[in-house]
């Protein structure tokens, strides 16, 4: 009836419930004796294996009250049947304890290996998840050095788009200097220009701070102020002012230091030793419990009596309704008559109004009807309509076209024409000037061979080193070519061994770098000549 509380959790202060000394009269033997195996944490508070113990020992005491005494054979004979029945009793009972708790253990078994395997799935999903994050991080970095080369090979382009016609511009210097990221405030490193080589000029060197007598030397020049300390001691507070009242923090102080003294006194106080109790109380005891009613168990024979007279009730009660029902039906029979002639006068209103809702619906059916035939119509009026204007329309885009087409290959013959005859002229120029220049030469060699004896000397000479000279250049041309041929077919052979090795990864940079090398420089050429070309 009194509640406490404690600074202690209440596991560490639970003990195990207070067992009273007793005495045992004599000649008597209580149940409560044969559970005292049974203590707390060991059996109770009891469940249903301790409740079922206790049913079988009460059993087994009944039993051992009637074994008969062993005063005759038969009565031994009698004694030694019964226990050789409650003996294969007890072995019954005791194999299905076994299978029971061989099943339990079982359940335990694959409860214990089914959390194994979900533990190994769960290591195995790790595994994966880190292989993954390998392979994922493998990826990035391999994406991050594409992007790093792409954005390199783009300021290369840039750079060289920004001049591609080759031009040189001359330097100048006040645009590099308005430029705070050119090259005269942050040159790079890879010009020649280191920051850090000559970084030892800007260490400060002093003579007061790197030797010793120049540490001397300036701890004598400082004041006294500076090495001497001066303690003043601290002047006391005033908690009263001029016109004599206290001050808040001075009150405030006050009751802190009350405060702490009342604590510190509480804290040091003795506690005082536990009055005995003046007089006895009397302890009542509870009131003994209502033995717990047992219900028996009725007999199959008086069950199957007590259903047949439960379905005999029944037969009656229904009957006794029928009854019920034809004495009320005898009794309302002129109503009955009565509302079958009204029911009947009726039935030729409902008639008409039959044969009109018949008539309505043929009249619906026959508008449906035509509604039907009207749409008919009309779908099959805009489908021709629709094909005509098809029709039509693929025609025209059709002349569309070829007028276009016919306009496009008419300019492509004014263009072939054009460029045909420019042709004719430079090859007419040409031939003219290979004519020209035969011409000459035949009239040098007619000089040169009505020469005299030395000039045809050197002629001669003139003509053995030409063909000496002509046969070099043929010998190194062919030894040149074969030696291109030989490398071709190396070089073919070490890329097509590159292309088995090839991953797609490597094949998508290789194409990557053909197309920043080649195709954009092209198309940049393109645009150029084509802008010159329009102005």
């Amino acid at each position: 009836t009194l509640g406490t509380q404690t600074d202690y959790r209440d596991g560490e202060a639970q003990t195990d419930p207070f067992s009273p000394e007793y005495v045992v009269p004599s000649g008597s033997v209580p149940e409560l004796l044969t559970l005292a195996t049974l203590t707390w944490g060991r059996g109770l508070p009891a469940g249903l294996a301790e409740v079922e113990m206790i049913e079988r020992a009460r059993e087994k005491r009944a039993w051992e009250a009637t074994l008969p005494e062993m005063d005759s054979a038969s009565q031994i004979a009698k004694r030694r049947k019964m226990m050789d029945d409650m003996e294969r009793k007890e072995w019954a009972f005791r194999e299905q304890e076994i299978e029971k708790l061989q099943a339990v253990r079982l359940e335990v078994l694959k409860k214990l290996l089914w959390t194994r395997q979900e533990n190994q799935n769960k290591l195995d999903a790790k595994r994966l998840d880190d292989h993954w994050q390998n392979h994922q991080k493998a990826k990035e970095e391999k994406i991050k050095k594409i992007q790093h080369d792409c954005a390199l090979m783009l300021r290369k382009l840039i750079a060289k788009r920004k001049n591609v016609m080759g031009k040189l511009e001359r330097r100048d210097i006040i645009k590099e200097y308005t430029d705070f990221t050119s090259q005269t405030y942050a040159p790079l490193s890879r010009i020649g220009y280191f920051p850090d080589n000559q970084s030892e000029c800007y260490v400060v060197k002093n003579f007061y701070l790197n030797t010793f007598a120049g540490l001397c030397e300036l701890e004598a020049s400082l004041p006294d102020s500076v090495t001497q300390v001066k303690i003043k001691a601290p002047k006391p507070k005033y908690t009263t002012t001029k016109t004599g009242f206290i001050k808040r923090s001075a009150r405030l102080e006050v009751q802190l230091a009350q405060v702490h003294q009342a604590l510190l006194e509480k804290k040091n106080k003795v506690k005082e030793p536990k009055k005995p109790f003046r007089f006895l109380e009397k302890v009542e005891k509870p009131v003994p419990r209502p033995p717990t009613p047992i219900l028996e168990k009725p007999a199959i024979e008086e069950e199957e009596a007590e259903l047949a007279v439960i379905c005999l009730q029944k037969l009656l009660r229904g009957r006794a309704i029928q009854n019920m029902m034809f004495q009320e039906k005898e009794k309302q029979l002129d109503l009955i008559r009565e509302l079958r002639t009204t029911h009947a006068l009726q039935e030729d209103g409902q008639l008409l109004l039959k044969a009109e809702e018949q008539m309505t619906l043929a009249l619906q059916q026959q508008h449906d009807l035509q509604m039907h035939k009207l749409s008919l119509v009309e779908n099959h009026l805009a489908r021709e309509e629709g094909r005509v204007l098809a029709n039509m329309f693929d025609f025209l885009s059709k002349e569309l076209v070829r007028l276009q087409e016919e306009r496009k290959i008419h300019a492509f013959v004014m263009l072939a024409e054009r460029q045909r005859r420019m042709r004719e002229a430079e090859e007419s120029g040409r031939r003219q000037v290979e004519e020209r220049r035969r011409q000459e030469e035949d009239k040098i060699f007619k000089q040169a061979r009505e020469g005299d004896c030395w000039d045809c000397g050197c002629t001669i000479d003139s003509y053995l080193e030409d063909i000496i000279l002509s046969s070099m250049e043929n010998t190194a041309e062919e030894q040149a070519r074969e030696e291109i041929q030989r490398m071709a077919v190396e070089i073919n052979d070490i890329a097509y061994e590159m292309e088995s090795r090839r991953t797609h990864l490597q094949s998508e940079e290789i194409v990557a770098e053909l197309v920043y090398d080649f195709l954009i420089p092209e198309a940049a050429k393109m645009s150029i000549r084509e802008k010159g070309k329009e102005s």
